[in-house]
């Protein structure tokens, strides 16, 4: 069935969905897409400051009545108005229930836990459904299949275990990223078997739990990669994209797959100050946490990059590695490139893909990182 726009972006007034725009009219302005929110005059201004030429839709995301609405007009919705467990409940449904594609910027493991209860609708009317379409999760969830399809074809078997390690990351996390985890510790406590969803690597793969997993909590002395490592904030929410990736390509990793995120800090003496350092600071909480619509400068975005070292290891030690690296701010201007990216793969390069809910590499593959790696939003590598 033909529809009036092939995708609508929801929230370009915040910071990331004001870079959506701003990538989105640099590069794709022949295509047929739409803006929505709620506040029609200050979209209407950011479209004039843009010199965006697109129709722009009042969608209230508390009104079933406008989304459906709104939602019945696109092929394809792009959502950066979190946090997603209260902004996003009607528009899952509805996409699920009309058949409309939709890619966010998640990183809610409790919201998108429940969001699996429609799953079936979405199979049923074929909604493509893919969360976790920036920082969190794409250099993760790539990585590792990047890593394991080469380990495949040179060993004959996927890496029981792999190592992720942050060796470099300059720039900041975004306000709305904070705001997702002060809405997820408020959901918490009214409800504390959400803490169990949590907690857990396997939450989002639907009945299958795995081997324990290395420990991510706290900092230590990695004796196969020799140096100190301190956690990263958002192996919360990776981990679990890559295991369930794991559990939708029928485990091509492996049903005893080890794997882990943290922060590589060097080693000797300065090497442990750092991961002491570092593990004393959470930077989504306190007082200089951008809030929601705040962001870093112009200069600052650009200026930004970010490396990450996938370590295939067996028997304890490193057979091969990969690298994925990108250019940008890794929160603000490289995710708003990549959830862009992901949302027009699905849409001209997914056609045969059945609906549900995925992570990206189920639904997308090795197109996604080849759309990714064509358009320079990160590079792919062994090392």
């Amino acid at each position: 069935m033909d529809k009036e726009f092939d995708l609508i972006i929801f929230g370009g007034s915040g910071f990331t969905g004001k870079l959506v725009l701003e990538y989105m009219s640099e590069k794709y302005s022949h295509l047929n897409w739409a803006v929505a929110g709620r506040n029609l005059e200050k979209l209407t201004k950011i479209a004039e400051d843009l010199k965006i030429n697109k129709p722009i839709l009042e969608l209230d995301s508390s009104n079933a009545k406008n989304v459906e609405n709104v939602l019945g007009k696109t092929k394809m919705l792009l959502t950066t108005v979190g946090p997603y467990q209260l902004h996003g409940n009607e528009i899952i449904s509805t996409c699920c229930k009309l058949g409309v594609h939709y890619v966010d910027l998640c990183g809610e493991p409790g919201w998108m836990f429940e969001m699996q209860k429609y799953n079936e609708d979405a199979k049923n009317s074929g909604a493509i459904i893919v969360h976790s379409c920036g920082f969190d999760s794409i250099p993760s969830d790539c990585g590792v299949y990047y890593l394991q399809k080469i380990a495949i074809e040179k060993f004959q078997k996927p890496l029981s275990q792999i190592k992720c390690r942050v060796r470099k990351m300059k720039g900041e996390f975004s306000g709305g990223t904070a705001a997702s985890l002060k809405a997820t510790l408020h959901a918490m406590r009214k409800n504390p078997d959400l803490f169990n969803t949590l907690i857990n690597p396997f939450a989002l793969c639907e009945g299958f739990n795995g081997p324990t997993q290395p420990t991510d909590h706290k900092m230590y002395f990695d004796e196969v990669l020799d140096e100190w490592v301190s956690p990263f904030v958002m192996a919360a929410i990776n981990t679990k994209n890559v295991h369930r990736t794991n559990f939708m390509l029928g485990h091509l990793y492996g049903e005893d797959f080890l794997y882990d995120e943290m922060v590589s800090c060097g080693s000797g003496d300065e090497g442990k100050a750092r991961a002491e350092a570092m593990s004393s600071h959470n930077p989504l909480i306190g007082k200089d946490v951008p809030k929601p619509g705040e962001g870093p400068s112009r200069e600052s975005r650009e200026s930004g990059s970010y490396d990450m070292l996938f370590a295939g290891v067996e028997n304890n030690k490193v057979v091969i590695q990969a690298s994925v690296k990108g250019e940008g701010d890794p929160g603000y201007l490289s995710t708003s490139k990549m959830i862009v990216e992901s949302a027009l793969c699905i849409l001209f390069d997914c056609e045969d893909l059945n609906g549900g809910i995925f992570t990206t590499i189920p639904a997308m593959g090795d197109k996604l990182i080849s759309r990714l790696e064509s358009n320079e939003v990160m590079k792919f590598s062994i090392e």
